[in-house]
């Protein structure tokens, strides 16, 4: 695409994190032609194209890309290869598969068609991740040994107890944490095991409520996490998130949902993180990768290999109550 062009978006669902922000601030290079299970905002001045089925929506050719919140996120992986096959990029709800032949195939259609896959990655360069990242960037924490990640939702009645429909609590919500060890550190997840949890759901079903997780990264370094459905509403914050990184010059850590930051190097205690930088959201990373062809800040592989290690973890669940 040209610098001139405009990268011409339709939604699919909202089964997640959905563009919704598109709909009611347009922006001046992308704009949303198409929606399909999601409704555009009264008054937002956007009157895009409604279609009845993800079908139709591969027969508008003026769309460039389809944004995915499947229903259900066990048929994401199926309409991702059908949009590609259509000639249409595609930008995907986590977790962009259930396993790691679906991702493998979808990875495979998306060369074999040139079109651009991603999922909605971008998790490390929201604040403050990105200040902690370049910090390890810089060497000002030395060699990494030790990385620890929590992850917290709240439970509310609507959550799914069918894990095909969301992905369920280790993928869905734990890739957070992978994503922060990998991407914050730098370094690749190279085994992991896993276990879970069913207690503490206030009905029954088949959802797990709690989940950990401990591996290697590839410089021998440890990591370890946790996910849970436990959030209490007292914290104020929808996704309550800790992540602590170790190294043998010092230590860099965020807290109750990413609000305090603090850098330690030697005997220095350095405070809190310079944070109040604006970043470029994921999205807007993406949208100039295509029409301008700036390189993204992470690789495809980079940014898929969080859920790749997820999905081959092994697993050590313990018994349902």
């Amino acid at each position: 695409m040209t610098t001139n062009a405009k990268l011409r978006i339709a939604l699919y669902g909202a089964n997640g994190h959905q563009l919704q922000h598109l709909l009611a601030t347009p922006q001046a290079r992308v704009e949303v032609i198409a929606v399909c299970g999601i409704n555009a905002p009264a008054g937002a001045g956007i009157s895009p194209r409604e279609y009845g089925s993800l079908d139709a929506v591969l027969t508008d050719d003026a769309v460039d890309l389809v944004s995915l919140c499947s229903p259900r996120r066990a048929d994401q992986a199926e309409e991702a290869i059908r949009c590609l096959r259509a000639g249409k990029h595609v930008l995907a709800e986590k977790p962009a598969a259930l396993s790691e032949a679906q991702l493998d195939e979808i990875l495979r259609v998306a060369e074999a068609t040139g079109r651009c896959f991603r999922e909605m990655g971008g998790t490390v360069f929201d604040q403050p991740y990105l200040a902690m990242r370049e910090c390890v960037q810089r060497g000002e924490l030395g060699e990494i040994v030790q990385v620890f990640a929590q992850k917290s939702y709240p439970y509310y009645p609507g959550r799914p107890q069918n894990e095909a429909v969301d992905g369920g609590l280790f993928l869905q919500c734990g890739i957070h944490a992978a994503r922060m060890i990998e991407h914050v550190s730098g370094k690749k997840i190279v085994s992991l095991c896993r276990t879970e949890t069913g207690l503490g759901n206030p009905v029954q079903g088949g959802l797990r409520m709690a989940a950990a997780f401990q591996g290697q990264l590839e410089n021998g370094a440890i990591a370890s996490a946790i996910a849970n459905y436990l959030n209490p509403p007292g914290t104020g914050r929808w996704g309550n998130e800790t992540l602590r990184v170790f190294g043998t010059r010092g230590m860099v850590e965020a807290t109750d949902g990413g609000t305090r930051t603090r850098l330690v190097v030697g005997e220095e205690d350095r405070g809190a993180l310079p944070t109040a930088v604006s970043t470029d959201s994921y999205f807007s990373l993406l949208a100039a990768h295509l029409l301008d062809g700036i390189p993204m800040p992470l690789s495809l592989e980079e940014e898929l290999h969080p859920l790749r290690a997820l999905l081959r973890a092994e697993s050590f669940e313990t018994p349902r109550p």
